[in-house]
């Protein structure tokens, strides 16, 4: 769109009405902009002021009334084929974590209050610190371009940054094995194919999209029984390589191997491995309903069911730089977490050591003296 021609009168009038009450009326030369009425005079000239700046700007601003919801709508397909995949997945996700207040607002009445009360409200809700960043930067964009569309002056989105969270990190909260077993057990009333689930999902470490997108032919027999962990497929995504951009091979326990033969059983090697009893994918809030997760799992998350796989092996003596292959972990600090949570094979033996027979000997007597049996009554 054109810059507005010099010789173009952007005009304000306002005007006090019989209730008391202020209108501000704008135009663009003879054409009739729009109308506003505000409780002081100071507020109506304020409006008029930035419909003024705005049209001088060259900003449109009827066709900057669109709703963001309809204008996001048209973005989104104009970014086919012009971005790579995984950012057009992000852009078309914000049709889903837009909340509806946000996406029902016009483009050119979206402020930076507005933004910032968005990112705070994604931070809250459970959201990653990263995934928040992805969306602000897909709704960055989105503004940029209603900038370049002339449907508003400056982006909304510019001057404000994704808060850190506000609530503090939620700790890790492995579960024993002896949970996971009396777990599973309360499950399989529910759903014995889910408890199945439960099981695999403590003992392999995976993550949730990894466990979606395992296939038939990923299980290996032999000569060991291995999970070979290539993809990942987040719910309402399509599937990608694992986080670490790299593939893994993490060995199957004999407590899971037969759940996962049985859960292979009579599939092709490019079916999905982990499915319901009905053969669908496996999906997060599905899960936690059919297996009343809130109650029965104690406040735990989900993904407190790979945590506790690593402290699994760690328990069983599998070296820190083993546990941290078959965990998919880019960095050995994160898995030396689970190192401090639990305490290594050496604390235990030691703790062991301490606490086993002799563990008084060499007390001082009364007298100052130390003997060896200075611990036993007279």
């Amino acid at each position: 769109m054109d810059s507005i021609a010099p010789w173009r009168r952007v005009m304000a009038a306002i005007r006090k009405e019989a209730n008391g009450r202020w209108t501000a009326v704008v135009k663009d030369g003879r054409r009739y902009v729009g109308a506003k009425t505000f409780d002081t005079k100071r507020e109506a000239q304020t409006w008029a002021a930035s419909e003024q700046s705005k049209l001088s700007a060259g900003v449109d601003l009827k066709a900057g009334r669109v709703r963001v919801e309809t204008r996001l709508a048209t973005w989104v397909r104009d970014r086919e084929g012009a971005v790579a995949p995984g950012t057009l997945t992000v852009d078309a996700d914000l049709a889903r974590v837009l909340p509806r207040w946000f996406m029902g607002l016009s483009v050119n009445a979206v402020t930076e209050a507005h933004v910032a009360q968005l990112l705070v409200g994604w931070s809250r809700d459970d959201r990653a610190h990263s995934s928040v960043v992805r969306y602000r930067a897909s709704l960055s964009a989105f503004f940029a371009d209603c900038v370049r569309a002339r449907l508003t002056t400056a982006s909304p989105v510019a001057g404000v940054r994704a808060p850190r969270r506000i609530d503090p990190a939620v700790e890790m909260q492995p579960f024993t094995e002896a949970e996971i077993d009396l777990l599973a057990d309360e499950i399989a009333k529910l759903n014995e194919r889910l408890a199945d689930v439960v099981v695999v999902a403590a003992w392999t470490g995976l993550r949730w999209g990894e466990l979606r997108a395992l296939r038939v032919g990923d299980l290996i027999e032999v000569p060991d029984a291995m999970l070979r962990v290539q993809r990942s497929r987040s719910e309402g995504r399509d599937t990608k390589s694992t986080k670490s951009g790299h593939s893994r091979l993490v060995p199957v326990a004999d407590r899971v191997k037969p759940l996962l033969l049985a859960m292979a059983q009579a599939k092709a090697p490019t079916d999905l491995l982990i499915t319901t009893d009905r053969g669908a994918a496996i999906h997060r809030t599905a899960f936690m309903r059919s297996t009343d997760w809130r109650n029965l799992g104690k406040g735990r998350r989900i993904h407190d069911l790979r945590h506790t796989a690593a402290c699994l092996w760690l328990a069983r003596g599998v070296p820190v730089v083993t546990v941290k292959t078959w965990m998919g972990h880019a960095d050995i600090s994160t898995t030396d977490r689970y190192v401090h949570h639990l305490g290594t094979t050496a604390d235990r033996a030691g703790l062991a050591l301490l606490n086993g027979p002799g563990a008084n000997l060499g007390q001082t007597s009364s007298d100052g003296v130390n003997r060896p049996d200075a611990h036993k009554l007279p």
